[in-house]
């Protein structure tokens, strides 16, 4: 891989929110040869865990099932992935967490950026994500605004404009999400399949996000047009675009 290879980076509130909204999307990346990284705001050791606390695991045991759940997730995906280990129930934006993920913006160069939407009432640590790595994305940009070791970035380190989409929440309907674009994960979908079962503290998912990929692929399908020559089995993922997409056609 080159420089100038495709990076998609996926900022995620706890361990396990980017297998089940985005790991088709991962997937799809890494097969085509594209650089797909994934940072894990926490371990979603909290509030993500019950069985492992139910079975009287310490807080540091439950982190590391939980790292380790990732990383074989991540893996399946085709991605690297990292850990800030900020917390979660409740994860609290800071200055410090946002200067870290500006250092993580710089060093992966994204050209494209998906993590949480802005609204979600039932989890809050979900927008709390988002907010940081919107701010993150802005700061990561300016050649003024320091790394998280005091140094100055060059004009090589300083970040574009990549894009930012929303990933799809677990009730969209109370969240405002109404999706604006969908993505066919069907040649992914087995990884992602594969990367869900790495998660068996919340197998209760594997069924909902199967199924939801299921419906969101008759959408695909549907918005697609009579002539693409889609499979019957086509999955999908559903995204909201964040910022204006930039075009010189219309398409």
């Amino acid at each position: 891989m080159t420089a100038a290879t495709p990076a998609l980076l996926v900022v995620s509130a706890h361990a396990g929110d980017f297998v089940w909204r985005a790991g088709g999307a991962i997937a799809a990346a890494t097969m085509r040869g594209e650089r797909a990284t994934v940072v894990c705001l926490s371990f979603g050791e909290r509030g993500e865990s019950a069985s492992q606390w139910l079975a009287g695991k310490s807080l540091e045991e439950i982190k590391e099932i939980r790292r380790a759940e990732a990383e074989a997730a991540a893996s399946a995906l085709g991605a690297d992935i990292e850990f800030l280990d900020l917390g979660d129930y409740p994860l609290r934006e800071s200055p410090e967490a946002v200067a870290r993920l500006v250092d993580v913006y710089r060093r992966v160069q994204p050209t494209v950026v998906l993590t949480h939407p802005l609204h979600d009432p039932y989890n809050g640590d979900h927008p709390a994500a988002a907010r940081m790595a919107l701010e993150a994305r802005v700061l990561a940009q300016a050649i003024g605004v320091a790394n998280s070791d005091g140094s100055f970035p060059t004009k090589e380190t300083i970040i574009g404009a990549p894009p930012v989409f929303f990933f799809e929440p677990h009730q969209p309907e109370q969240c405002g999400f109404v999706p604006d674009v969908l993505l066919d994960i069907t040649a992914a979908f087995d990884k992602k399949r594969q990367a869900m079962e790495c998660l068996p503290a919340q197998k209760h998912m594997w069924s909902y996000y199967s199924d939801l990929a299921v419906r969101r692929g008759v959408q695909v399908k549907r918005n697609a047009g009579p002539n693409l020559g889609l499979a019957h089995d086509t999955m999908g993922e559903a995204y909201m675009r964040y910022f204006p997409q930039v075009t010189g056609v219309l398409e």
